[in-house]
C-alpha cells in the first residue's frame, strides 16, 4: 500500500501529475477506454488506485466509461474519467445526464487535433466549444484550463472541490503538451490540501427528497444504499426525483441548475494577470499557448510594446466582465488558441465593440511560438 498523497518534489507528466491530483483528492472510482493522448492518466490510476482502496475498470468504450463513473458517484464515491477528442464526443450524452441528475464527478480531457481521429499525437484547443455546448440542452459547466504538471495536480484537486460543492461534472480541458511535459511537481503534505465534500442530507431519511435545494439552490445528496429513498432519472424531475412532463416543472428545474453556477461566478472564475497594470494591448490565452504568451509580453516589452497577458484558469464559466473591463482601457485584445477562434468568439462579444479584437491561432498540430505572437503584437502596436 503506498500513502494517499504521495508528498515531496517529483519529475512527473502532466498526465500523471493529474492522476497524483486525483488520489490527493480522495478519487476512490476512475472508469475509462484508453486514448491518445490521456491513456498515461488511466495506467497511472489503473497502477495506483488499488493501492488506496480504489477502483479502476476498463470499460468497453467511452460511453460505459462516462456512465460508469455516473454511478459510481451515486453511490458515494469520488469518480473520475480521462479522454481525448473523439472519447470526449462520445461522453457527451452521458455528461448531460450527469448535469441533469446533479452528479459530481470529473471529466479530463487531454485535448488533440481533430476533428475525427485527427492528429492522435499532436496538440490542440479545438473542443473548447464543445466544453460548453457539447450535449444538447441548456445548462451551465465549470471547466479548467492547466498550463503545467504542477497546474494538473492542483486542478484536479479543485476540479473535485467544485463538483462536490455544485453537483455537477467538472472539466479539465487540458492539450496534448500540457498532458506530456515533464516537470517539477511539488505535492504538499496532504493536511495542507483542502478537499470539500458533498453536503449530506439531515433529518428522517423516509422524509428525505433527493432534488430539494438548499437556500444555496443546491441539493444535499445521499449514497445509494445508505437508507435513503432515491430516485434518478434523466427526465425533467421534481423535488423527489420523479418524472414531470411539465413545461412549468422544466422551467424550475433548468433554471436552478444553471443559477447554481452563474449565481456563484465570484467563487469559481479564476484568472491570473501578467504585466497589464499599463498595457495597452492584453493577451487572453489559456492552456499551453499561455506560457507561449507569456514569453511573447516579455519580448514585446523588449521591443517598447505594452503588452500583458490575461491567462484564463476557469474558461468555462467565462470570465465575461473581466474582458469587458479590460477593453474599455485597451487598444486591442488578443486570443492566442490552438483552434481558429473559439474563445476568441467569446473575446469578441465580450468586447463589446469598445475596442479590436484580433486572433492569434491554427488549427491544431503545433504549440503556437512566442515569436508568431510577438509578430501580431508588432503589427498591432503600428
Amino acid at each position: 500500500m503506498r500513502p494517499e498523497v504521495l508528498t515531496g518534489e517529483h519529475f512527473l507528466t502532466g498526465d500523471e501529475a493529474c492522476a497524483e491530483g486525483a488520489l490527493a483528492a480522495g478519487c476512490r472510482f476512475f472508469g475509462a477506454y484508453p486514448i491518445t493522448p490521456a491513456t498515461e492518466i488511466a495506467e497511472h490510476m489503473a497502477l495506483h488506485l488499488p493501492e488506496v482502496g480504489g477502483t479502476f475498470i476498463q470499460m468497453e468504450d467511452e460511453i460505459a466509461a462516462m456512465a460508469s463513473v455516473l454511478g459510481a458517484s451515486c453511490a458515494g464515491a469520488k469518480s473520475m474519467t480521462a479522454t481525448s477528442g473523439p472519447g470526449f464526443s462520445l461522453m457527451m450524452e452521458n455528461l448531460g445526464l450527469g448535469i441533469y441528475t446533479e452528479t459530481p464527478c470529473v471529466l479530463v480531457n487531454v485535448q488533440r487535433a481533430g476533428p475525427s481521429t485527427g492528429l492522435p499525437t499532436m496538440p490542440a484547443q479545438g473542443d473548447m466549444m464543445q466544453a460548453r455546448w457539447g450535449s444538447h440542452g441548456h445548462y451551465e459547466i465549470i471547466a479548467l484550463a492547466p498550463s503545467s504538471p504542477q497546474e494538473m495536480f492542483y486542478q484536479t484537486i479543485t476540479a473535485f472541490n467544485l463538483s462536490e460543492i455544485f453537483r455537477l461534472p467538472v472539466l479539465i480541458m487540458a492539450d496534448e503538451v500540457t498532458g506530456h511535459l515533464s516537470e517539477k511537481v511539488v505535492i504538499p503534505e496532504a493536511a495542507a490540501i483542502k478537499l470539500q465534500t458533498r453536503k449530506l442530507p439531515k433529518g428522517r431519511k423516509d422524509r428525505f427528497k433527493p432534488f430539494q435545494p438548499g437556500p444555496d439552490g443546491i441539493p444535499p445528496m445521499a449514497a445509494a444504499g445508505e437508507g435513503y429513498g432515491i430516485h434518478v432519472t434523466g427526465l425533467t424531475h421534481d423535488e423527489r426525483g420523479y418524472p414531470v412532463m411539465s413545461p412549468d416543472a422544466h422551467e424550475k428545474l433548468v433554471a436552478r441548475i444553471v443559477g447554481k453556477i452563474r449565481n456563484n461566478l465570484h467563487r469559481i472564475i479564476e484568472t491570473e494577470s501578467y504585466r497589464l497594470d499599463d498595457a495597452e494591448i492584453a493577451l487572453i490565452s489559456y492552456g499551453v499557448s499561455a506560457r507561449s504568451s507569456l514569453a511573447a509580453v516579455d519580448e514585446a516589452r523588449e521591443k517598447g510594446i505594452k503588452a500583458g497577458l490575461l491567462r484564463l484558469i476557469t474558461v468555462w464559466p467565462f470570465p465575461e466582465e473581466l474582458i469587458a473591463s479590460l477593453a474599455k482601457r485597451m487598444k486591442a485584445l488578443v486570443t492566442v488558441e490552438i483552434n481558429l477562434g473559439q474563445i476568441h468568439l467569446e473575446v469578441e462579444r465580450c468586447s463589446r465593440g469598445q475596442c479590436p479584437a484580433f486572433l492569434v491561432g491554427h488549427a491544431g498540430g503545433t504549440v503556437i511560438s512566442p515569436d508568431r505572437i510577438l509578430e501580431s503584437l508588432e503589427a498591432i502596436s503600428k
